[in-house]
């Protein structure tokens, strides 16, 4: 798993990458009441905002962690958007996508580089 410093995540097998906020992330954001995911096919690149939070605190962007194409979104959220709550690295992903560059993983930070920047 590799980490932004704007608290989102990435696991990727083969060329496909999932992505999710951290658990820091959502414990900051509160309760998640709201996410507006991308749309299947939408192409982007590293740094682009791809979708939004609401929760009962405040709202937060989510920027894609590497550029392509986005292939899945969690369904799920929609009916049940407090799996970003419960599971926030693992049930409550938001998007998959079709990793373009894969030498811009290079440039994310490992789980203990994370830690050091929100503790």
């Amino acid at each position: 798993m590799k980490f932004t410093d704007s608290h989102e995540w990435i696991t990727v097998e083969n060329t496909v990458g999932t992505v999710g906020i951290t658990d820091h992330a959502q414990r900051e954001l509160g309760e998640v009441v709201y996410v507006e995911l991308p749309a299947v096919g939408k192409k982007v690149k590293a740094g682009q905002e791809v979708a939004v939070l609401e929760s009962t605190k405040a709202a937060a962007d989510i920027y894609s962690p590497v550029s392509g194409e986005i292939i899945d979104i969690n369904q799920k959220l929609v009916d049940f958007v407090n799996h970003i709550n419960e599971s926030a690295e693992e049930e409550g992903w938001l998007f998959k996508i079709k990793v373009d560059h894969p030498e811009e993983l290079e440039s994310l930070l490992n789980r203990e580089q994370y830690l050091k920047i929100v503790r």
